[in-house]
């Protein structure tokens, strides 16, 4: 569980590292400026459910189950690259996303699973 915690910790530095870029404007490679924030965003969201599951089920062994993890990773791929696209301008549908949601996904579900 050390090896989630020194994860999430590093992917919120980056996340905010990425919108600080953003906010002063720095240009930045496009992969890093299209696809980080979609990468790190599954691992974060998981491990915030995780704590808060195991925080009020007062049990720090509990883990997320594929199923859960899978479920989160379609309805993320759903609603951000189907639904929204043609409601606003600022999505665009693109399927790297959707891989890297899941790469992001397995991530968490093996680190999870790390001492």
């Amino acid at each position: 569980m050390k090896s989630l915690k020194w994860s999430f910790f590093i992917f919120c530095i980056l996340f905010t590292l990425l919108q600080t870029l953003y906010f002063f404007e720095i240009p930045l490679p496009d992969f890093i400026n299209f696809y980080l924030a979609n990468f790190l965003c599954i691992p974060m969201v998981l491990s915030i459910c995780l704590y808060a599951i195991q925080f009020f089920k007062k049990d720090k062994t509990l883990r997320l189950n594929l199923f859960t993890v899978l479920s989160v990773f379609a309805m993320y791929a759903i609603y951000f690259e189907l639904i929204l696209p043609p409601l606003h301008w600022r999505y665009t549908a693109d399927i790297i996303d959707v891989f890297l949601y899941l790469i992001g996904s397995f991530l968490f579900y093996f680190l999870q699973k790390l001492p």
